[in-house]
């Protein structure tokens, strides 16, 4: 992966750490940059970027508190993902890696190509929130 793409992906994961940038606002970077989604692993606390054919760039993000729970809560997990699109004053992106460990999410993977993002436990159970219209 180029340099230009490693740091627009970098300046993405920041973006939403100190929430500089809305969700969509980083989407229509990374989608311009060429990326086709990237992958969130909460247990991990990395972030991978894709392009096309592979090419691929893993970066750390911060370590939220927190394991993830055994149980998978769909309905957590949904609940967190509109206290998100809301903006409300008391959201963080901090806070919601925390809060969505604790409801059982172990990562989410980001489809630009689907316009979709698949939340997953530690069991498999998923959760699918299409992007708004």
């Amino acid at each position: 992966m180029n340099a230009e793409r490693i740091a627009i992906a970098q300046n993405s994961l920041h973006a939403a750490h100190d929430g500089s940038r809305s969700f969509p606002a980083i989407v229509g970077d990374l989608i311009g940059a060429g990326f086709e989604g990237y992958a969130v692993d909460l247990r991990r606390s990395c972030q991978t970027f894709y392009g096309p054919d592979g090419d691929h760039v893993t970066l750390d993000m911060p370590v939220s508190t927190g394991g993830v729970a055994e149980g998978f809560d769909p309905v957590g997990v949904e609940a967190l993902v509109r206290w998100a699109q809301r903006h409300d004053a008391d959201y963080s992106y901090e806070a919601f890696c925390m809060k969505v460990k604790a409801a059982g999410c172990a990562g989410y993977l980001v489809s630009f190509l689907g316009r979709r993002v698949l939340y997953y436990g530690r069991t498999a159970e998923t959760h699918v929130e299409h992007f708004p219209s």
